[in-house]
C-alpha cells in the first residue's frame, strides 16, 4: 500500500514539473513605424519656396581674334602685336623698347669706335704725322686731341681693340634680330593659345586623391607598403 502511495506522488510531481517547464511563447508585433515628413519651406507670400538653378557660365574662343594678324603686325613694328592682344602689354611694349634701344645705342658706339680706332692704327703703321696729301691726314684732324692720349701704343694693340668693336657691332645686331623675331613668336603663341583658345562646357576636369600601385621588387616583397599615395586627374570631354 505504501509502494502505491509512493509511486502515485512520484507521477504527480513529474506531471506538475513538465507542466511549469512550458511556457507559452508570445510573439509580439513590432510597432508601426510613422514617418514624418519635414515641413516644406514657405515664403512671406505663403508660396512654396522653390531654390534658383545657377546656370555655368559658358566660354567660346575668340574667333575674330587672328594669330596670323598678330605676327604682321609685331614684324613691322615691335610691341604692336602685343598691343593688339591686349594682354600684358603694359609692360612687354616697354621692355621690347628698352632692349632696342640698349642694342641701337651698343650698335652705334661700336660703329663709332670701330672708325675711330681704325684711324688710329693707319696712323700709327703710318709712322709718322700725316701730310695735307696723306689719305689719314683728315682722319688725324679730327681725332688730334684723343690720338695723342694712345699715341705710345703699339699697332697690335689698336688691333685688338677695332677687332673687339668689330665683335660688339656683329653681336649688337644679331640682338635686335633676335629681339625682333622673339617678340613676333611671343605675339603669336599669345594670340594662337590664349586670346584665340578657350575651354567651354565641353570639356571637364576632376581632381582627387588616389593611390598608386607599384611593380613588386624585392623591397616591397619585405614591405606592405605596396600602394603609394598620389593625386589622381580625370579629364572628361562631353
Amino acid at each position: 500500500m505504501l509502494k502505491q502511495f509512493l509511486v502515485v506522488v512520484i507521477l504527480m510531481l513529474s506531471g506538475f514539473c513538465a507542466q511549469a517547464q512550458t511556457q507559452d511563447t508570445v510573439v509580439r508585433k513590432p510597432a508601426d513605424t510613422v514617418i514624418i515628413a519635414p515641413p516644406k519651406k514657405v515664403n512671406d507670400a505663403g508660396q512654396r519656396f522653390v531654390p534658383k538653378v545657377k546656370k555655368d557660365k559658358e566660354y567660346h574662343p575668340d574667333t575674330t581674334h587672328i594669330p596670323s594678324l598678330a605676327v604682321k603686325r609685331s614684324l613691322i613694328i615691335p610691341g604692336w602685336g602685343q598691343l593688339y592682344n591686349k594682354k600684358g602689354a603694359w609692360w612687354k611694349i616697354p621692355a621690347i623698347y628698352g632692349g632696342l634701344g640698349a642694342l641701337g645705342y651698343s650698335i652705334v658706339d661700336s660703329q663709332r669706335g670701330y672708325k675711330k680706332f681704325l684711324a688710329f692704327y693707319n696712323i700709327k703703321n703710318l709712322g709718322r704725322v700725316p701730310l695735307p696729301t696723306d689719305r689719314e691726314y683728315e682722319a688725324y684732324q679730327k681725332y688730334k686731341a684723343e690720338y695723342a692720349i694712345y699715341a705710345g701704343q703699339s699697332t697690335t694693340y689698336f688691333t685688338e681693340i677695332v677687332s673687339n668693336y668689330q665683335r660688339n657691332f656683329q653681336i649688337s645686331i644679331l640682338g635686335v634680330v633676335a629681339v625682333w623675331g622673339i617678340q613676333a613668336v611671343e605675339a603669336y603663341v599669345e594670340a594662337k593659345f590664349i586670346s584665340s583658345f578657350s575651354v567651354d562646357n565641353d570639356l571637364s576636369i576632376k581632381v582627387s586623391p588616389g593611390f598608386i600601385n607599384q611593380q613588386p621588387t624585392y623591397a616591397m616583397l619585405t614591405s606592405t607598403d605596396a600602394y603609394i599615395p598620389g593625386i589622381k586627374i580625370t579629364f572628361t570631354l562631353k
